[in-house]
C-alpha cells in the first residue's frame, strides 16, 4: 500500500512540474509576442492622415484636407507591399490595416462632403455622408472575407480608397479653383451616394493586381510614366481626379457593356 502510495504521489508531481513547464514556456511565448513595426508605421501614418484630414475639414481646409487623404492612400498602398517584401504579414497587421482604412477612407470623406458641402441640404446631407459611410464599412468588411476565394485580378465592388479618391478629388478640385461647394451639394449629393452604392456593388473594378512590374519595358513606357508624374505635379488637383474618376465609370461602362451584349443573346435563344 505504501508504495503505490508513493509511486501516486510521485506522479501527481510530475504532473504538477510539467504542467508549470508548460505554463512558464506558454508564459515566455506571450511575452516574446509582438507586432512587426515597419509594416504598421505606416498604417499608423495611414490612420495619421485619415485623422488630419477630419481635422482640416472641421477648420475649413479642405485643399488640406484632401491631400492628407492622397497621402493616407500611398501610406496604405506600401504598408502591405513591404509587409510581403519583409515577410513580416500577421493577423494583427490585416485587422489594424481594415481598420484604418475604414477611419482614412470611410469617415473622414463621408465627414469632409457634409463639412463641405452637404451641410447646406441638411437631413438629406448627413444621410447622403452616413451612406457613403455605410458602403465603405460593408466593403471593408465583405472584401475581409473574400481574401483567398475572390479573383484578383478584379475588385467586386469599388475599393474605398478609390471611392474616397473620386469625392475627395473632386473637393479638392472645386476648392483649388475657388468653387463653393453649397453651389454643387446636390451634384456632392449624387457623387456621395454613386460611390457608397457602388462599393457594395457587384460591379467588377481591375485590381491591377495582376500587373508584372519586374518585367523589362519598353522605353517609351517609361517616358510615358515620366510625362504622367510630370503632370500630376504641374496640376495635382485636376489630374488626380480626373484619373479616379475615369476609373470609377469605367466599372459601371464595363458593367452595361456585359449587359447589353447578353441581351441579344438571351433574345436569339428566345
Amino acid at each position: 500500500m505504501d508504495n503505490k502510495t508513493t509511486s501516486n504521489e510521485d506522479e501527481d508531481q510530475k504532473q504538477a512540474e510539467n504542467a508549470k513547464h508548460l505554463n512558464s514556456e506558454t508564459v515566455k511565448s506571450s511575452k516574446r509576442r509582438g507586432i512587426y513595426l515597419l509594416p504598421n508605421l505606416l498604417t499608423t501614418g495611414a490612420l495619421f492622415a485619415g485623422f488630419y484630414a477630419v481635422i482640416a475639414a472641421m477648420n475649413g481646409q479642405f485643399e488640406g484636407a484632401a491631400l492628407a487623404i492622397f497621402i493616407a492612400m500611398i501610406l496604405d498602398g506600401l504598408d502591405g507591399r513591404v509587409a510581403r517584401m519583409t515577410n513580416t504579414q500577421s493577423d494583427f497587421g490585416a485587422e489594424y490595416d481594415s481598420l484604418s482604412d475604414m477611419i482614412s477612407f470611410g469617415i473622414a470623406p463621408a465627414l469632409i462632403m457634409y463639412t463641405w458641402s452637404l451641410s447646406s441640404l441638411g437631413k438629406i446631407g448627413w444621410i447622403a455622408s452616413f451612406i457613403y459611410v455605410v458602403g465603405a464599412a460593408l466593403r471593408l468588411a465583405r472584401f475581409n472575407t473574400q481574401i483567398g476565394s475572390a479573383d484578383k485580378r478584379y475588385f467586386q465592388g469599388l475599393a474605398s480608397p478609390a471611392a474616397a479618391g473620386f469625392i475627395v478629388g473632386f473637393v479638392w478640385l472645386c476648392a483649388e479653383n475657388k468653387i463653393s461647394g453649397n453651389s454643387l451639394s446636390y451634384l456632392v449629393l449624387l457623387f456621395t451616394v454613386g460611390a457608397g452604392l457602388l462599393m457594395v456593388s457587384n460591379v467588377k473594378y481591375r485590381s491591377f493586381k495582376d500587373l508584372d512590374l519586374k518585367n523589362k519595358v519598353p522605353f517609351v513606357g517609361m517616358l510615358i510614366m515620366v510625362l504622367v508624374f510630370i503632370t500630376i505635379v504641374y496640376q495635382p488637383p485636376f489630374v488626380l481626379f480626373s484619373i479616379f474618376a475615369l476609373y470609377t465609370f469605367s466599372g459601371l461602362f464595363g458593367y452595361l457593356i456585359r449587359k447589353l451584349r447578353k441581351k441579344p443573346t438571351q433574345d436569339k435563344v428566345e
